[in-house]
């Protein structure tokens, strides 16, 4: 009979499959990338325990076209500076990502805080404008002019924190211990600019980043860079703990309890 193709891959196959991704070549994108000071107390809000603040309370957007070949794609993050063990890394709250695909790996794989929106980044000339938006709201925008060249960093490695769970099936928390995932970025820049501009947040109820105000603009950079990342578990987490912060990651925290009407399926 025909090959069935939602029956069970070959050995073969998953093998080539595992093989084609771990020989993928560097991936470039153009991204702008904004750094500020916000309100202490907003940072140390937003960050679930065990995760705590950074001496700085930092905050950081990135905004970033990657030109694929028949599959453009656009990919954002809003992060906070944090610590766990003695690391200090990066917390996103949200990551618009223009492409089904980039979404489900990060989410499924990572436990990043991947959501579908618009992202855009565009350069004319010395001007450059780039923004995050979702549901018809531009919750972040970056604009400004291109002011000089920066002197290239060496690779540098970076640490994002990522929480992964399920929620439980009977709406009572999760089916199983939330984990704390420290994900490693090995980061190469071939380019690097200097913007002078600004940065805009605007009120979003389902993206309410206007809650960590501009205090004080530290940098915007445009730049070119290509990042190989890999993740580890590094705890388990208190559930009751992570609860109230649920709501980071979906657009209605109610939704997660919506099931279909019964005999609907």
């Amino acid at each position: 009979m025909a090959r069935v193709r939602y029956g069970a891959r070959t050995e073969a196959e998953i093998a080539a499959a595992r093989t084609a991704s771990s020989k993928l070549p560097d991936i470039w994108s153009t991204g702008v990338v904004a750094l500020w000071e916000s309100d202490p107390d907003a940072v140390a809000a937003v960050l679930p325990p065990p995760l705590k603040p950074t001496g700085r309370p930092l905050v950081r957007v990135n905004i970033s076209r990657v030109d694929l070949a028949g599959y453009p794609l656009g990919a954002g993050s809003f992060a906070v500076a944090a610590a766990h063990d003695g690391v200090e890394g990066w917390y996103p709250l949200v990551m618009p990502m223009t492409h089904e695909r980039a979404l489900i790996g990060g989410r499924e794989v990572f436990g990043e805080p991947k959501k579908l929106g618009e992202v855009t980044l565009e350069r004319d000339g010395l001007v450059v404008h780039a923004s995050l938006a979702r549901h018809g709201i531009a919750f972040v925008e970056v604009r400004g002019a291109v002011s000089g060249d920066l002197p290239l960093p060496g690779p540098v490695q970076k640490t994002d924190f990522y929480f992964k769970f399920l929620p439980a099936v009977d709406g009572s928390g999760f089916d199983a211990e939330p984990v704390l995932v420290h994900c490693l970025r090995e980061e190469k820049v071939r380019r690097l600019e200097r913007v002078t501009g600004d940065v805009v947040l605007r009120e979003s109820m389902y993206d309410p980043v206007a809650d960590l105000p501009v205090r004080r603009l530290l940098e915007i950079t445009l730049g070119e860079k290509t990042t190989d990342q890999r993740g580890r578990v590094v705890e388990r987490v208190s559930a009751q703990a992570l609860l109230p912060y649920i709501h980071q990651r979906y657009d209605d925290p109610r939704q997660i309890l919506d099931g279909p009407p019964e005999g609907s399926v």
